[in-house]
C-alpha cells in the first residue's frame, strides 16, 4: 500500500512536467509507399473515410500495424521527449497538395479527396510518459500501456482529437492545450479501486495529503526495521554464545529471530533499492535511467516471493511461541520429548507449500504487469494472508487462556486483586509482540476514503508496530530476561577478574526480567542440557 501511495508522487510530478513540455509538429512529406501500404490495408476491411485517413496517418508515421475502426492502434512506444522529437518534427499535415492527388488518382474516390482538404489534424505531443502521433480530428488514438508498477502491458492508453484540432482534456476538469492522456485502462481493477478509495473525497489537497503520510510512513518503516535488524542480530549472538541459555524456550526463539532477520533485511534492500530508483527518475526523468531490483524482471519477482515467505515462516513461529508457551502453563502433563522436528517441519516447511501455491496463482494471473506490482490487493494473496489471520486468532486465543490460568493462580496464592490485575496486564503487554497480535491491524483495510487525519493514525500506528515488533520482542526476551542479564554478568564477571578487577559482583536480577525467564520451571530440559543442568544449583524458581 505504501509503495502505491508512495509512486504517486512520482505521477504527480509526471504530470507538472507535462505542462512545461513543448509541443508542435514540423515540415515534412510523407513517404508514397508507406501511405500506398497503408491505403491498401484498409480496403479488405469494413473502410469508412475516418479510417482511410486514420491509416494514411499511421503510414507516414511509421506505425508498424494499421486497423479499420475509428481507433488508430500505434503499437510503437516512445519513451522519451527526444525521440518523440525526433519522430516527428518534420511531419507535415497532408493538404490539397501531391499527396492528396495521388491518392485520389489511385483510389479514384473523390469524397475522401475533399475530406483531406478539410479536417484538421491534433499537433504531435509527449505527455511525459509516451510519444502520440499527428492524429485527424474526431479520432481517438490508442498505444500499447507501458511497462510499470500496477500496469497491464496487455492493455490500451487513450487519447482524443476533438472535431477542432485540439486534444481533448479530462472530463470536468479545464480544457489545457496538451489535453489529457487515459491510462486508466491500463491499470488493474484493484490499483483502480484503490485509486478511486483515495480520491473520494474529491479534494485533490487531502490526496496530496494522504501521499505525504504514505511517504514519512514509508521513512518510519526504515528506522523501525533498522532498529529491528539491529536487535535481532545481537540477540541471536547472545542465545547462541551462552550454554546456560541453550533450552528448548531459547530453541524457538532463535528460529523466531532468524525468519525475522530474514524478512527485515529483504525489506530493507527493496526499500532501499525502490528510493534509489525513484530518486535516479526525479533527477534524470524516468525511473528506467537507474537499473535496480524493482526494474529487473524475475529478480523483482523472486525478491518478493522470498520475502513472502520469510513472514509467512514468521508467523508460523509466532504460532510454535504460543502453542509451546501455552502447553507449558496450562498443560500439566507436557512433560514429553521436545518436538523440534515437527515444529522445524511446520516453521519452515508449511510456509514453503504455501508460498509456491500462491507464486503460481499469482504468476498465472497477473504476470502482465512488472513485477507483480499490487500483487497485495488481489484475492490471490488470502492464500498467504488467511493462514496468517488464523495463526494471530489462535494466538490471541492462546494468550487468554494463559492469562485465566495466571488469575486462577494468583487468586489461589490470595494476591489482592490490584496485584491481580497489574501482573495480568504485564503478562498480556509482554506477549502480545511475542505472539504477533499487533499484525492484525496490518491485516485491515486501510482507510483511504477517510480523512486525512483517520488515514495518518491508521498508518503511524500500524506500521509503528509492525515495523519495531523485532525490536520489541529481542527488548522483552533478550535485554530484559533475567537469565540473559544473569549470564551476561557472570560473563562480565569473570573477563574483569582475570584482568585484576576482583570486586566485581553480579547484580541480583531485576523485578521485572525476574518474573519472565528464558525457561519456565515446568519446562522439560533439552536432553543435551540433562548432564550440564545436573552439575548447576538449581535455578530460582519464578512465577508466571
Amino acid at each position: 500500500l505504501l509503495s502505491t501511495l508512495a509512486g504517486q508522487d512520482d505521477r504527480r510530478e509526471a504530470g507538472e512536467r507535462e505542462k512545461k513540455t513543448p509541443h508542435g509538429h514540423g515540415e515534412c512529406v510523407p513517404q508514397i509507399p508507406e501511405i500506398w501500404s497503408a491505403m491498401v490495408s484498409t480496403i479488405g476491411g469494413p473502410s469508412t473515410v475516418a479510417a482511410a485517413t486514420a491509416a494514411a496517418v499511421a503510414g507516414a508515421a511509421g506505425a508498424a500495424t494499421t486497423i479499420s475502426t475509428t481507433d488508430a492502434t500505434q503499437l510503437f512506444i516512445n519513451t522519451t521527449l527526444d525521440s518523440c522529437a525526433l519522430k516527428y518534427e518534420e511531419f507535415v499535415i497532408p493538404t490539397t497538395g501531391t499527396v492528396v492527388t495521388l491518392l485520389w488518382f489511385l483510389l479514384r474516390i473523390h469524397s475522401l479527396y475533399v475530406f483531406l482538404t478539410l479536417v484538421p489534424y491534433c499537433n504531435w505531443t509527449w505527455d511525459s510518459i509516451l510519444c502520440w502521433p499527428p492524429t485527424p480530428a474526431n479520432l481517438t488514438i490508442r498505444q500499447r500501456c507501458p511497462s510499470g508498477h500496477g500496469i497491464d502491458t496487455s492493455k490500451f492508453a487513450e487519447r482524443r482529437c476533438s472535431a477542432e484540432g485540439q486534444w481533448e482534456g479530462r472530463l470536468g476538469f479545464p480544457a489545457n492545450q496538451q489535453g489529457w492522456t487515459n491510462y486508466t485502462p491500463c491499470y488493474s481493477p484493484e490499483v483502480v479501486q484503490l485509486f478511486r478509495k483515495l480520491s473520494a473525497g474529491g479534494n485533490d489537497d487531502e490526496v496530496n495529503v494522504k501521499i505525504d503520510i504514505a511517504e514519512r510512513t514509508r521513512t518510519l518503516e526504515t528506522v523501525g526495521f533498522s532498529l529491528s535488524l539491529v536487535a535481532l542480530i545481537i540477540s541471536l549472538i547472545i542465545f547462541c554464545k551462552f550454554r546456560g541459555l541453550r533450552n528448548n524456550r531459547t530453541r524457538i526463539h532463535k528460529n523466531l529471530f532468524v525468519a525475522m532477520v530474514i524478512q527485515v533485511v529483504i525489506r530493507l534492500t527493496l526499500y532501499i533499492d525502490q528510493a534509489i530508483i525513484r530518486s535516479g527518475g526525479k533527477k534524470f526523468g524516468n525511473e528506467s535511467s537507474r537499473q535496480g531490483i524493482d526494474n529487473t524482471p524475475y529478480l523483482c519477482e523472486a525478491s518478493y516471493v522470498l520475502l513472502e515467505y520469510a513472514r509467512t515462516c514468521m508467523f508460523m513461529w509466532m504460532f510454535i511461541e504460543g502453542l509451546y508457551l501455552h502447553n507449558v502453563v496450562t498443560v500439566t502433563v507436557f512433560q514429553g520429548r521436545f518436538p523440534h522436528t515437527l515444529y522445524a517441519i511446520v516453521g519452515w516447511g508449511g510456509p514453503v507449500v504455501l508460498t509456491v501455491i500462491w507464486a503460481i496463482t499469482t504468476a498465472h494471473y497477473i504476470r502482465q504487469q512488472k513485477c507483480w506490482w499490487g500483487y497485495n490487493l488481489t484475492p490471490y494473496y488470502w492464500i498467504l494472508e488467511g493462514p496468517r489471520l488464523a495463526v494471530v486468532v489462535l494466538n490471541f486465543i492462546f494468550l487468554l487462556n494463559i492469562i485465566r490460568v495466571l488469575i486462577v493462580k494468583l487468586r489461589q496464592s490470595h494476591t489482592s486483586d490490584v496485584e491481580q490485575v497489574r501482573k495480568a496486564v504485564r503478562a498480556a503487554v509482554v506477549l502480545v509482540p511475542l505472539l504477533g497480535i499487533t499484525n492484525i491491524l496490518n491485516m485491515t483495510q486501510a482507510p483511504l476514503d477517510k480523512t486525512a487525519l483517520e488515514f495518518a493514525i491508521w498508518s503511524y500506528v500500524t506500521h509503528f508496530l509492525t515495523s519495531f515488533q523485532g525490536f520489541f520482542i529481542a527488548l522483552l526476551y533478550c535485554f530484559l530476561n533475567g537469565e540473559v542479564r544473569t549470564a551476561l554478568m557472570k560473563s562480565i564477571s569473570v573477563y574483569l577478574s582475570l584482568r585484576g578487577h576482583h570486586d566485581w559482583a553480579v547484580r541480583r536480577q531485576s523485578l521485572f526480567s525476574a518474573g519472565y525467564p528464558t525457561m519456565p520451571v515446568n519446562e522439560a530440559p533439552h536432553a543435551g542440557d540433562t548432564n550440564r543442568l545436573a552439575n548447576r544449583e538449581k535455578p530460582p524458581h519464578h512465577q508466571w
